[in-house]
């Protein structure tokens, strides 16, 4: 009995250890509590069978107690592993932040990658990727961007196509912005129209005869082209920047060579066996440019901007000290963008006015076409015509020494959503667009070239039609979707408003606002 009663009187206070604790916390023993009371009964247990094996009373121990016994191990085992299971640490739910304007603010990296999809009956189906990457930083410049890069390779089937990489990074260095494009252009239908707008002949001896595509306005041009441009604070003048750049491009130029125009004579040649174009500059060659100027910049935004003005000015200086034919020049270009509010940030009245001349020296052809830009947002630098410029106007229909150009755009923003954790808009920009030359290039040349008597009867003048240059205008509208603020896929469909400009609705798929 003496022994019974020991055995009695070691567990029951065991029992009444975990009540009290049990009552302490009704609903629920802490942590370091559990692991106390499962070390210490633990500890008592082994007395208890140490005594009782030191004894030899196995046999008289009664079925209830080894009962207690092994539940209190068993509440032990229950009470270390509950510990253990609520020490482990769970994987927090990342949180979304908002803006107060409900939109979901983006940070660190966000990739845009997109299809590039087309299809020319002549250079056949286009295909190809383009991505755009951006980082977003901490998010608290969001919907500015830390930097942005842009990578697109696409080609069609027959032959042409485009690499591109370029950057934008306006956070990168402490008060810089930096901007770098290197793209490779290869193009087998490449159009040229003549020079000088509405004074270029529009004939084309293979126009309307049946069974025969014309290759009389198109080219084969391939392009590389490298632009690296830098932006800073003008002593401390609120929005105001001063710029510099460098940027190099190597143009070669032959007629079209596509199978099926092989013995068409094209517009090109003619102009270069009547020395319009010159026989050193006819296939192309290399173009260094040197690019100083002024920025002011109050826009909210630099990609979807609802409010603000943008004015650039550039002083260009392109020295021929690679190819040393004599084709060295200098010019300015002239941008002055304003982006006006009329409902909110919902609908912007936006336009832009553009001029570029030369100063001095003497442009080689194959550069007259180019917008010499700090910065762009588009792929093509070039007008005026197409979806840079005029879009339904001939792609370099008006082709000048200088020109002037404007873009009007009401820009509504229809609708905004969240999906797959983006920000998106839907929006519409109906525009108008115009343009004109307004310093012409070897117009002395082009009436030379006008034979006394025409190749073919009653085909009227084949490259000065003695018509006065005067403005070129084309309308239409665009459907935007915008993610993010930042990548903008674009369709635009533009018609021009004089056929000798082009016939026809044209449309225009790529990427961003054109301005």
């Amino acid at each position: 009995m003496a022994m019974r009663q020991e055995n009695f009187l070691v567990v029951k206070p065991l029992q009444m250890e975990t009540e009290k604790a049990s009552m302490e916390s009704p609903t629920a023993i802490n942590s370091s509590s559990r692991k106390d009371i499962s070390i210490d009964l633990w500890r008592k247990n082994r007395i208890i069978f140490g005594c009782n094996r030191k004894n030899h009373t196995f046999a008289t121990i009664k079925t209830d107690t080894n009962m207690k016994r092994t539940l209190l191990l068993m509440l032990a085992l229950l009470l270390a592993a509950g510990t253990f299971a609520q020490d482990k640490p769970k994987k927090a739910k990342k949180e979304k932040t908002y803006n107060e304007k409900g939109e979901i603010i983006k940070k660190g990296w966000n990739f845009g990658p997109l299809p590039v999809v087309g299809y020319d009956a002549d250079l056949g189906f286009q295909y190809g990727v383009t991505c755009d990457i951006f980082n977003f930083g901490d998010g608290s410049r969001y919907p500015r961007y830390n930097y942005k890069f842009n990578v697109e390779a696409s080609r069609y089937t027959k032959g042409s196509g485009v690499f591109r990489f370029y950057s934008d990074m306006p956070y990168v260095v402490k008060d810089t912005k930096l901007f770098f494009d290197v793209t490779y252009f290869y193009a087998k239908k490449y159009e040229f129209f003549g020079f000088n707008g509405f004074e270029a002949s529009t004939f084309d001896p293979y126009a309307g005869l049946e069974g025969i595509k014309s290759g009389y306005h198109f080219i084969n041009r391939n392009q590389f082209r490298f632009v690296g441009s830098m932006q800073r604070p003008f002593f401390g003048v609120p929005n105001l920047y001063w710029t510099a750049g460098l940027a190099y491009s190597n143009t070669k130029v032959d007629r079209i060579n596509l199978k099926g125009y092989e013995d068409q004579v094209t517009l090109y040649e003619n102009y270069v066996n009547n020395n319009i174009i010159k026989e050193d500059e006819a296939h192309g060659g290399n173009t260094t440019q040197i690019r100083l100027g002024m920025v002011y910049d109050s826009r909210d935004h630099n990609s979807d901007p609802t409010k603000g003005i943008y004015a650039e000015a550039t002083l260009v200086g392109a020295p021929d000290f690679i190819d040393r034919k004599g084709y060295s020049n200098l010019s300015y270009t002239f941008l002055w963008r304003h982006y006006i509010p009329v409902y909110k940030d919902k609908l912007t009245f936006a336009y832009r006015l553009g001029a570029q001349n030369r100063l001095a020296g003497k442009t080689p052809w194959y550069m007259i076409n180019n917008l010499n830009t700090m910065f762009f947002q588009k792929m093509y630098t070039e007008g005026l015509g197409g979806s840079v410029t005029m879009r339904g106007v001939n792609r370099n229909g008006v082709l000048g020494e200088g020109f002037a150009f404007a873009n009007l755009e009401l820009r509504w923003r229809i609708v905004g959503f969240q999906f797959i954790n983006q920000n998106w808009q839907v929006a519409l920009n109906p525009f108008f667009d115009a343009g004109m030359v307004t310093q012409k290039f070897r117009e002395k040349e082009m009436i030379d070239a006008e034979p006394m008597m025409p190749a073919i009867p009653d085909c009227g003048p084949m490259y000065y039609s003695g018509d006065k240059e005067s403005i070129h205008m084309a309308a239409g509208c665009g459907l935007k979707l915008i993610m993010n603020r930042n990548l903008v896929v674009s369709v635009d469909l533009g018609k021009a408003l004089d056929k000798r400009d082009g016939n026809g609705l044209k449309p225009f798929i790529g990427f961003n606002y054109i301005f």
